[in-house]
């Protein structure tokens, strides 16, 4: 049997560089998952990244959260990929969600749900964060995967007055994990697909 490999695009906005390290835990996570990762910068795609993420098997969107939702960059890419939107070109595939604000919670729940509904217009399946909240109990700590208690993605909390250095290195390994986690599923899925063909 030939194997698999998955390829999985990472599709996000960064307004002040803390959502680009975001993105690059999570592909880290993809490659540690034995899938290719592909890193596409909505604000400044091109044609070809635009073919990249219509032969992704997943898709991984992520975007900062201000003033209660994804960045408008985001919501730029996403009015435009109603062109696949028509065709149902990107339905079938994986999809999954992260972002992060400057407050612990900061509404990256609304911005989360949204990821998912745009998926869901798009006729993606939303795979989840896949872990239980960590820093739940009186023996956890801010150091645990999921700190901030997030189900539907990975959800990082970005200092407002400091750069990438000052964030918190679970927020980015639970972003590492989600990439794996994504990288998995598709596996399952791919497998899947082609036992049933």
């Amino acid at each position: 049997m030939t194997e698999i490999t998955p390829t999985v695009a990472i599709a996000y906005h960064s307004g002040y560089g803390h959502t680009a390290a975001v993105a690059e835990a999570v592909a880290k996570g993809v490659k540690a998952g034995n899938a290719k990762a592909i890193l596409i910068p909505v604000d400044t795609i091109n044609d070809e990244q635009w073919k990249q993420l219509d032969e992704a098997d997943a898709i991984i969107f992520g975007a900062p959260t201000y003033m209660g939702g994804a960045s408008a960059a985001f919501h730029a890419f996403a009015e435009t990929s109603s062109k696949r939107y028509f065709t149902q070109k990107w339905a079938g595939k994986l999809a999954a969600g992260f972002t992060n604000s400057g407050a612990k919670a900061g509404d990256k729940s609304i911005t989360l749900a949204w990821f998912q509904a745009f998926a869901a217009q798009h006729g993606m399946q939303w795979i989840n964060l896949g872990i239980l909240p960590g820093w739940a109990s009186t023996t956890g700590s801010e150091d645990d995967l999921n700190r901030l208690g997030f189900f539907g993605g990975a959800a990082v909390q970005s200092p407002v007055d400091a750069g990438v250095e000052a964030m918190s290195a679970s927020d980015l390994k639970t972003a590492e994990h989600l990439g794996t986690h994504v990288a998995q599923q598709s596996l399952v899925w791919l497998r899947g697909v082609r036992a049933a063909a």
